[in-house]
């Protein structure tokens, strides 16, 4: 998300503490993402694509599961190993890899495309973008994206960040405005050539339960809070959606993305 710091003072960031919840209640982005995607040139079959920071596999499955080549890599083992799984229940071809985005375990020019999603700002850029332009092909591009909940037009998403903050109050990743800038300024600043770029919002559908793990999947608690923490904020957390939301709604999200020209 843009305007939003990379750290939390104070704590430890440790995705795979998070992994279980992550690969059960985190969704990835809605089609439309991907359709979008695909008009622009990315996740076509056969393109190899290599996603950075993949967490899970959110994006670099739907892209096996387009027959695009597939390969991701990400600093948390715990989260290549749910890849992994998640992959292999589908009979999806996609490799996994435990690596940062700044020295990249593959050999020059093996993909066509680069995706970054909900992850640029953990990485240093200028080793990141040394290490696209060594793997891409000549004419090879960058896709760095987001899939935010906006907390400013929903009651639901508020109120569950101003429990995490109860909770935590060193996390910074909340109560972000919605802005999508033109041309990112960490880009602007290095004359990457922006290809293309879009934003669009969607209703993504939770019940309680299912929120209750995306939110236990979030930095700010299951990353970076011990293990009887994040269990007494779930236990706040379905208090207060019992007292405040219905079994099921809806939490509007922003879909952005940007496609460069790695040159």
């Amino acid at each position: 998300m843009y305007g939003i710091s990379n750290k939390d003072p104070g704590r430890s960031i440790d995705w795979s503490r998070t992994s279980g919840d992550y690969a059960q209640h985190r969704p990835g982005p809605p089609q439309e993402f991907f359709l979008r995607l695909a008009a622009l040139g990315v996740g076509l079959p056969g393109q190899r694509i290599l996603d950075l920071a993949t967490g899970t596999g959110l994006l670099a499955r739907q892209f096996a599961r387009q027959n695009s080549r597939v390969a991701g890599i990400d600093i948390a083992s715990g989260q290549i190993d749910a890849a992994r799984r998640l992959a292999a229940e589908e009979g999806l071809d996609a490799r996994f890899e435990v690596a940062p985005a700044e020295a990249i375990p593959f050999a020059p020019h093996s993909f066509d495309a680069a995706t970054a999603n909900q992850c640029w700002l953990y990485f240093d850029p200028d080793r990141t973008l040394a290490e696209l332009r060594r793997v891409l092909v000549p004419g090879g591009v960058l896709v760095t994206s987001h899939f935010s909940w906006l907390p400013r037009v929903n009651a639901i998403a508020a109120a569950s960040e101003a429990l995490v903050l109860k909770f935590n109050p060193a996390w910074t990743g909340g109560d972000w405005p919605g802005t999508v800038p033109p041309v990112p300024a960490w880009a602007a600043a290095r004359g990457l050539d922006l290809r293309a770029m879009f934003w669009f919002d969607a209703p993504i559908r939770f019940t309680a339960e299912s929120w209750r793990g995306r939110m236990r999947a979030c930095r700010g608690v299951g990353a970076t809070l011990d293990e009887s923490r994040v269990a007494e904020f779930d236990a706040a957390h379905a208090d207060l959606l019992a007292r405040t939301a219905p079994p099921e709604f809806e939490i509007v999200h922003r879909i952005d993305a940007h496609i460069f020209g790695i040159v």
